[in-house]
């Protein structure tokens, strides 16, 4: 365990992936079991203190920022059990070892976002999500979780407790997750159809795109009538592996350092960022290939940026797209980055943004270091009005008055909230914005 209030500077300074939220710990510890997290919690308690668990710093709000006791886990990152489909793993693991995990025993997650650098409690917590009529956020497929209390108590919630629909997907701010449970499916292989179409016909089809495919997404390039359209359909063998040079072309080379450049001249050179999305977009070529599910749900992401993404009523997708080429056009900055769609179905956990709907989520980005925030405002006053839900790692401008209206169960879930940390001793200035202090 790590805990020492004279640590260097350096070592007690945090920045987030996107580099847009920082902070200095006064303490950072490093707890390695569920008793010395619970220990030092209490002690905490006890002291007035305040303690918030750092990820991997994949969210863009500032959820994870710590400036008294900050509690990384990387040390809990272990498998517990594997029963059947039912799969226990300390909270701390990142997503792309519990895939590697998972393969080992021949299973998956059923479903998957396009990154795999989270900890399996950031992810479920923030309600991270891939795309698919039949899924709903990663935290859907959690049978239980151990978290320790505001108290240093240590519970065990599964679905026979009524805290389980706030536990599930609790923004950090019900206690440490510790250990979670979730139920995976036997291994499975996907087949990858990618091809670059007009938006206009992605639109007029979307409804029968989204029947008809296991996982359905698409992504607009800006200043242009381009679309790029990806789905993901179960299939029983992989016998289409992209070769180790497409792959390489695709995913490193073009994806990443091309991308990276092109950002940079875009930085640089305003004027040329028109062009050179509707050069990238006509470049963009058709490819199908197979392979192991999460390899083909997560992509490697090289070039930095922040992010705003919302939820929305499926059926209001269309009219907020439509809203975007004016507020593109009227902004006093050109925008680098494409915007992608995705599309899920209904759950029942409170802070879900999918919570009781069919929903559509729609993610608009920046190069890190580019200006953003007429951008995300704009945006976020468009699907605020269509009943939007921000995503809880993803930059947003809302709070507690306004998330209220937008969440059936949200005074439930501050209910839970009072009971397992009366203290408030997770809370920061994110949780007191979004939640109330």
């Amino acid at each position: 365990m790590t805990s020492d209030k004279m640590l260097p500077l350096a070592s007690r300074r945090w920045r987030n992936w996107g580099g847009n939220q920082e902070s200095v710990a006064v303490d950072v510890l490093a707890p390695g079991t569920t008793e010395e997290v619970a220990a030092l919690v209490k002690e905490a308690a006890t002291a007035g203190r305040r303690v918030k668990a750092v990820g991997s710093g994949h969210s863009f709000t500032g959820i994870a920022v710590a400036d008294d006791q900050r509690l990384v886990l990387h040390r809990l990152n272990d498998l517990i059990s594997v029963a059947g489909d039912l799969v226990t793993v300390q909270a701390g693991m990142p997503l792309f070892r519990l895939n590697e995990l998972l393969a080992e025993h021949g299973l998956a997650m059923p479903n998957l976002g396009d990154i795999d650098h989270q900890t399996v409690a950031g992810a479920i917590s923030t309600g991270t999500h891939g795309s698919g009529r039949a899924h709903s956020t990663l935290a859907s497929g959690v049978e239980a979780v151990t978290l320790v209390t505001g108290s240093g108590a240590v519970l065990h919630i599964d679905s026979s407790s009524e805290l389980f629909q706030a536990a599930r997907l609790g923004i950090g701010a019900l206690g440490v997750l510790v250990e979670v449970t979730l139920r995976c499916v036997p291994a499975f292989v996907l087949l990858a159809d990618e091809r670059p179409v007009r938006l206009a016909e992605v639109l007029a089809g979307l409804d029968e795109h989204i029947a008809a495919n296991d996982h359905f997404e698409f992504y607009w390039y800006p200043y242009t009538d381009r679309a790029q359209l990806k789905r993901n359909n179960h299939v029983p063998a992989s016998d289409r592996p992209l070769s180790r040079f497409r792959s390489w072309l695709d995913e490193d080379f073009l994806s990443n350092t091309v991308f990276q450049g092109v950002c940079k001249v875009g930085q640089r050179f305003p004027s040329a960022v028109a062009p050179m999305n509707a050069l990238a977009a006509r470049a963009l070529t058709a490819r199908t290939f197979t392979d192991r599910s999460d390899k083909v749900f997560c992509t490697s992401r090289r070039v930095h940026f922040v992010e705003m993404e919302y939820e929305i009523p499926r059926e209001c997708v269309t009219e907020a797209l439509s809203a975007l080429p004016r507020i593109i056009e009227g902004l006093p900055f050109k925008v680098q980055f494409p915007v992608e769609v995705r599309f899920t179905g209904p759950d029942d956990i409170w802070l879900s943004h999918g919570y009781g709907r069919d929903s559509a989520y729609i993610a608009i980005h920046q190069y890190s270091g580019s200006p953003y925030e007429p951008y995300f405002r704009a945006f976020e006053a468009v699907c605020e009005s269509l009943g939007g839900r921000p995503h809880w790692g993803k930059m947003h401008y809302r709070d507690a008055e306004s998330l209220r209206r937008a969440y059936p169960k949200f005074d439930d879930f501050l209910a839970v909230r009072d009971q397992l940390d009366p203290g408030r001793v997770f809370t920061n200035a994110y949780l007191d914005r979004v939640l109330g202090s």
